[in-house]
């Protein structure tokens, strides 16, 4: 397999259970504390060596690129007032050497069309799926980790955590072997399936590392309900002719699609900010 240099972000989705937050702005704008989602999601992507940043985006998505672009207006005004520290900031939002390149999901056909979205960028290379929703804490990154165990077998693969059977109907659920500590064999992927039919526990959550050949299967994949085209039926189909793992990463998972999790990683990265952290645990402290 080739070097994986670029990752793909699907930000096309309304964000609807954060509504009337999500109205206006994008779900994936976001702060967890004083970033984005998207920023952090763009982080964990350029410590991995990532160099290509790839935005599936749809309406009223503006405010990622305008975040990922230079601000002329700000950054003059922050200078002129001797404000260096915040002019660094804004200026290391995103490195010098690296690309952003957005595609417009002109129709919402789901996260598998959103990923089929990118194949004229991504061509004939592996890469990473990223999902902001999924805000992993980790050392090292988990799209670094789940690189290195890629680069390592040559081959797919999918981050994946245990859930409780109760959730399974929120996931795609992976039945799989173990083929070593943390890393298991996928035989095979659904989607979202009942607690009494789940084949494990084993849910996917917002990582993946795929070879190009998944463009070939999601282009054949048929939309299911809703209408959409499901990342999970290409991904079904992939390891039908290819080696795909499954890899239990080393890291929290706060899952911000949901307000129980986007409120559990503000408490969490909160309390890692040396500026945060005494005078927060202090306040929470207090909390009954």
């Amino acid at each position: 397999m080739k070097r994986v240099t670029k990752a793909v972000f699907p930000v096309a989705g309304m964000g609807s259970r954060f509504l009337p937050a999500t109205k206006a702005s994008p779900k994936e704008m976001m702060p967890v504390v004083d970033k984005p989602l998207i920023q952090y999601a763009v982080e964990e992507a350029v410590a991995a060596g990532i160099t290509d940043m790839v935005f599936i985006t749809g309406r009223n998505k503006r405010a990622i690129e305008d975040h990922f672009d230079t601000a002329y207006e700000l950054e003059s005004e922050l200078a002129a007032r001797g404000k260096n520290d915040l002019l660094r900031m804004v200026q290391e939002v995103i490195p010098k050497h690296v690309n952003c390149i957005y595609i417009r999901q002109t129709v919402a056909l789901g996260l598998g069309h959103a990923v089929l979205c990118a194949q004229p960028v991504v061509q004939d290379e592996p890469f990473a799926v990223i999902l902001a929703d999924d805000l992993i804490d980790g050392e090292p990154p988990i799209i670094q980790q789940m690189i290195e165990v890629s680069q390592r077998h040559q081959c797919s693969v999918l981050g994946v955590q245990d859930v409780p059977r109760s959730h399974t109907g929120q996931y795609g659920i992976v039945s799989a072997t173990n083929l070593e500590p943390n890393v298991e064999l996928a035989h095979g992927i659904i989607e979202k399936p009942s607690p009494d039919v789940a084949p494990s526990t084993l849910a996917v959550v917002g990582r993946y590392i795929l070879t190009p050949r998944i463009f070939h299967h999601l282009a054949q994949v048929k939309a299911g309900a809703g209408g959409e085209i499901q990342l999970t039926d290409g991904i079904a189909a992939l390891l039908r002719e290819e080696k795909l793992l499954a890899y239990r990463f080393n890291g929290i998972r706060y899952d911000c699609g949901s307000k129980l999790g986007y409120l559990k990683a503000q408490v969490a990265f909160a309390l890692k900010r040396e500026d945060l952290r005494d005078g927060f645990a202090d306040y929470l402290a207090t909390l009954k």
